[in-house]
């Protein structure tokens, strides 16, 4: 299958628009950016993005926040950036979420990322996951992973005992790469999360068999412990007999990476982010444009379970052509009731738990100012029967 890079950014940017994600020139019109007067510093620099594996893509994360002023907006903050891989110049679609501590912000990424893979032709892949939970598990784990090596030494390659010196996560990144016994035997970082880390993977978790996804929970996914906190998250392309292929054409990964940003600005501002690069492929020299459909529909949730069942949804809406606006990182509804009234769509569909529970929606008509509650599989054909969703 071959895709040119110019086609991947198109889509790439359909598709990110599509789950909410924004442009940093449109979010520069935020009235927080314009009265902004002064850039939040940072030290995300040249070092951090070698630490970073996702391609130095958080390191532009912050720097985006930042030099952009974007700092200012305070409420769920979705956008997309298109990069060039460092050195080798490859086309990437970097998603940063941030001011939004919740797991949905996980669950958005993973569904928009597999989402990207579908729609290049790439439909079947399994994700992996793992946590290293926040800043009390990681300490627990770092220390029982380090006493652990320690005892081991002797029987540790010269590599991996010169990597000790450096940190315990990057001796053991070695031994992982190396399929070292040793790695498989350490200790488990999910064994270490606290009570909210642990409800917060967990939560990931649920989403994930809700969506009907194909996952493996991997401890030794990991990445650098001066980047990553709490879940990480990998998207491995799948051959016809399930098995891993030896060159992917999309790498994707992704990650909450709250202490990088704290590391590098001194706040505390939640963050999580994902990267998809086209692999072997060159970024062109300008960003191609495309034109989306205009959204007439609003899906509106409210609590955890509604959340995922409407980002599901928004998924299931997409691919039958039916453009929508949503804020699934809001947990005010009367913030996105209004945002609906705004964005003048023709329908808001909205999912309560009591919706979530007997797995229907409220249907709710903005010009009629009429609501009826039906079945989710009735939903679609509804839709599709109204003109004007048919035809946006």
């Amino acid at each position: 299958m071959e895709i040119t890079a110019t086609d991947f950014l198109k889509q790439a940017i359909n598709t990110a628009e599509y789950f909410g994600f924004k442009s940093v020139d449109e979010l520069q019109k935020h009235p927080g950016c314009k009265d902004c007067s002064k850039k939040l510093d940072h030290t995300a620099s040249a070092q951090a993005r070698r630490h970073d594996a996702l391609h130095g893509m958080l390191t532009y994360g912050v720097n985006t926040l930042c030099e952009n002023k974007l700092h200012e907006i305070d409420e769920p903050l979705l956008f997309y950036t298109i990069e060039q891989v460092p050195r080798s110049g490859e086309a990437a679609l970097s998603l940063q979420i941030f001011n939004v501590e919740k797991s949905i912000a996980e669950a958005i990424l993973i569904q928009t990322s597999t989402a990207l893979a579908n729609d290049l032709g790439y439909t079947n892949h399994t994700i992996r996951i793992n946590s290293l939970g926040d800043r009390d598990s990681s300490v627990r784990y770092i220390r029982e992973l380090t006493n652990y090596l320690k005892k081991r030494i002797d029987d540790m390659p010269e590599a991996a005992r010169e990597l000790m010196k450096e940190h315990a996560l990057t001796a053991l990144s070695h031994l992982i790469e190396k399929e070292h016994d040793l790695a498989y035997k350490s200790p488990n970082p999910l064994e270490y999360l606290t009570d909210s880390s642990r409800k917060h993977f967990r939560e990931i978790i649920e989403y994930l068999d809700m969506a009907d996804a194909q996952y493996e929970i991997d401890p030794k996914l990991i990445g650098h412990h001066e980047c990553y906190s709490d879940a990480l998250f990998s998207v491995d392309l799948l051959d016809e007999d399930g098995g891993r292929l030896d060159e992917e054409p999309l790498l994707i990964r992704g990650g909450r990476y709250n202490e990088f940003v704290y590391r590098n600005t001194k706040k505390q501002i939640p963050a999580a982010g994902a990267v998809v690069v086209l692999r072997n492929k060159k970024a062109p020299a300008r960003q191609p444009r495309i034109k989306l459909g205009v959204p007439t529909v609003y899906v509106v949730q409210l609590g955890f379970g509604p959340k995922i069942k409407s980002l599901i949804l928004v998924d299931e809406l997409r691919k039958a052509g039916i453009n929508v606006h949503q804020n699934l990182a809001s947990d005010s509804l009367s913030a996105q009731l209004r945002d609906a009234e705004k964005q003048e769509v023709e329908y808001t569909i909205i999912i309560g738990q009591k919706e979530f529970v007997e797995d229907g929606v409220i249907l709710r008509n903005m010009n009629a100012r009429t609501q009826e509650q039906i079945s989710t599989s009735d939903l679609l054909t509804k839709l599709r029967r109204s003109p004007k969703v048919a035809s946006a």
